[in-house]
Order: structure tokens, then C-alpha cells, then sequence
């Protein structure tokens, strides 16, 4: 029974880094008040989601999907399509919320979320 479980997981193996990816992400994401950790577990995420999505156009013994004599299982290339898109749109979000959040420091001297919300409290009161 043990054999055929960890069969099952080792054929999965990228479904399941990638799950494990996000939760580690989600969790540093809810439990982490620094901004910069909180970019960081947004980039974890990130690859997690990237992972799945290539985990899904993989095919086992598949080629790239070019017309060569012999080859009968293509690699499906729109999901690494997808991906690079992801990538290009995901550093370019990291890069303007980091560059947000050296303006928050400038601004309110900490990059600790709960302090700037309380900073911020203080001000409308």
C-alpha cells in the first residue's frame, strides 16, 4: 500500500512542489508584517502558480512540438507561452511594489505593515 502511495506522489512530483511552494507562500504572506517578506512570498506564489502550469503541458516522453519524422507525443508549448508572459508581467509588478515600498520607507520610516497602518490611524484622528 505504502509502495503504491509513493508512486502516485513521485509521478505527481511537480503538482506536489507546487502546492507545497504556495503554502509556504500563503502562510509567510499572512503571518509576516515586513513588506519585503510579504514580496517575496507574492514571488513564491508566483513560481508555484508557474510550476503547475508547466507541470501541465508536460508530457512524459514528449518532444517540442516541431514535425519530425518518428515523433508521436508533443510537449503542449501554450502553457510555457503562458508562463513566459507571467514572468515578464510578475517582475515588473515586484520591481514597481518594491520601488512602493522605498517610498513607504522614506514616507513613514519602517516597512513594518502593522506600523504603518498604526502611523497612518494616527494621522486621521
Amino acid at each position: 500500500m505504502s509502495v503504491e502511495i509513493l508512486e502516485r506522489l513521485y509521478g505527481n512530483i511537480y503538482y506536489l512542489t507546487s502546492v507545497i511552494l504556495f503554502v509556504i507562500g500563503f502562510h509567510t504572506m499572512l503571518t509576516h508584517r515586513n513588506l519585503i517578506k510579504k514580496l517575496m512570498a507574492l514571488n513564491i506564489m508566483d513560481t508555484a502558480i508557474f510550476l503547475f502550469f508547466v507541470a501541465i503541458g508536460y508530457r512524459e516522453g514528449g518532444q517540442a512540438p516541431i514535425l519530425l519524422p518518428g515523433v508521436e507525443r508533443f510537449v503542449n508549448p501554450v502553457p510555457s507561452a503562458l508562463i513566459l508572459t507571467g514572468i515578464v508581467i510578475s517582475v515588473s509588478f515586484t520591481a514597481f511594489a518594491l520601488a512602493l515600498v522605498v517610498l513607504l520607507h522614506k514616507h513613514y520610516g519602517t516597512i513594518d505593515s502593522d506600523e504603518i497602518i498604526a502611523i497612518r490611524g494616527k494621522k486621521y484622528v
